[in-house]
């Protein structure tokens, strides 16, 4: 996500911070590089324009050439403002109404079916009850997409009719009985450069949508733009963007909360039913400046962590870390997506989660770990030669890979157990999760 552009600005403020103190000219030259970098990106040039304006004007008030870490504080301004030109805060769904009623708009091709599945997994992990409704009557497709979606996530499913508006109407009244209550409509995509389908402006008002969220893909950057205005008689109340994953440069992200003067409220991250995240202008930010992501790390984790997490996390904190540990987390991290991006969102790690071969070593240490017998992953000490030739041989690699496997494994065990003795020793107060 965002790797041309948060390399080049990496570069940029590594050559600031080079230099200790600042010139006025060398802040100058180190924001058209900014500005350059912006605008590579495929972000709008009055958002850049806009965006650099305020950070000047706020370097100059801070006298930032004067002070001791100038080039900190110079990224701490681009920071700022880039949030800002996300829109700030995270904006959350309003969900008003008995049954809230959500309808998803957007250009064909945007990927609003597979968000309409994605929208609902989130919801039922909020402990809402929706239900997946198909409006898009020219689209066969699209009802069989939506239908196999409800089947897979045991939703409750309503099919596309003739008359959209007329039976919605009816589907509200039945949600009521049903206890369905949210119900996310998903509408016809218009091809580029027609209008949106006639009757979704009188949809969205006789149903009293609370929530019109906008759906467009992220890598085709500023036509984006084009396409949203072509919404904009639709009451649209929000965005959703789609394929972040593969936007390597950020433009659409940058530019379309302040183009279209509506706030990003997810993004879509990957195929599958959870690769939808809320939208927080801050941490994107800091994801696009090479600083990291860790809340939403800690939230990724906490997602797909199993039931036996807290007496894991128990013996951890007394010190005791065993190669079933081991496994249990990296069957953790894969569930939760590509490791590079979630090694993305540890500041500094960019560059290592961008390693082509980073999926595979972490394929080959799962492999090793379950060629082994639990007793052998609860007490690696008894794996000998003999043991290690057959582990080799029952995960498809070598001996010299299992011992340094092996090895790293004993690093981190000492670690834990350092870290379990410091936690019990004064200063360190009471463990805590």
């Amino acid at each position: 996500m965002f790797e041309s552009l948060t390399d080049k600005l990496g570069q940029v403020f590594a050559r600031l911070r080079g230099k200790g103190t600042l010139t006025e000219a060398e802040i100058q030259a180190g924001l058209r590089e900014i500005r350059q970098a912006l605008l590579a990106a495929d972000v709008h040039y009055q958002v850049v324009r806009d965006l650099l304006a305020k950070v000047e004007e706020q370097a100059r008030a801070q006298k930032i050439v004067q002070s001791l870490t100038p080039a900190q504080q110079l990224l701490a301004l681009v920071r700022q403002e880039m949030t800002q030109a996300m829109g700030g805060e995270a904006t959350k769904l309003k969900l008003s109404g008995k049954p809230a009623v959500l309808v998803l708009v957007g250009p064909a091709g945007s990927g609003k079916t597979t968000t309409a599945g994605k929208l609902a997994r989130h919801l039922v992990r909020k402990g809402r009850k929706p239900a997946l409704i198909c409006a898009d009557p020219f689209r066969p497709a699209a009802e069989e997409q939506l239908a196999l979606l409800a089947k897979k996530l045991g939703l409750p499913f309503a099919p596309a009719t003739s008359d959209p508006v007329r039976d919605l109407t009816t589907l509200a009244q039945r949600a009521a009985r049903e206890l369905w209550d949210v119900l996310i409509v998903d509408t016809p995509g218009s091809p580029p450069g027609e209008s949106p389908a006639d009757f979704l402006p009188e949809l969205i008002q006789t149903t009293k949508a609370g929530d019109v969220l906008l759906v467009l893909d992220a890598m085709v950057g500023q036509e984006a733009l084009g396409m949203g205005q072509a919404f904009a008689g639709c009451g649209v109340t929000g965005l959703i963007l789609t394929k972040l994953d593969g936007d390597a440069r950020g433009g659409a992200a940058l530019s379309l909360p302040r183009r279209l003067g509506l706030p990003v409220l997810f993004a879509g991250t990957g195929e599958k039913p959870e690769d939808l995240e809320p939208f927080h202008p801050q941490r994107m930010a800091d994801r696009i400046l090479g600083l990291g992501d860790l809340a939403g790390l800690a939230e990724k984790l906490a997602e797909v962590q199993e039931e036996d997490l807290e007496s894991r996390a128990a013996r951890l904190r007394h010190g005791d870390f065993t190669l079933e540990d081991f496994l249990k987390q990296i069957e953790a991290m894969t569930k939760t997506g590509p490791l590079g991006d979630l090694l993305a969102r540890i500041p500094g790690l960019g560059k290592v989660a961008a390693q082509p071969d980073l999926e595979e070593e972490v394929k080959r240490t799962r492999a090793i770990i379950q060629s082994m017998t639990v007793e052998e992953r609860l007490h690696p000490h008894i794996i000998g030669a003999s043991r290690k030739r057959r582990i080799a041989r029952g995960s498809g690699t070598r001996v010299q890979e299992v011992n340094q496997l092996l090895s790293q494994y004993e690093q981190a065990r000492r670690l834990v157990k350092e870290m379990g003795k410091r936690r019990g020793s004064p200063g360190w107060g009471p463990a805590t999760r």
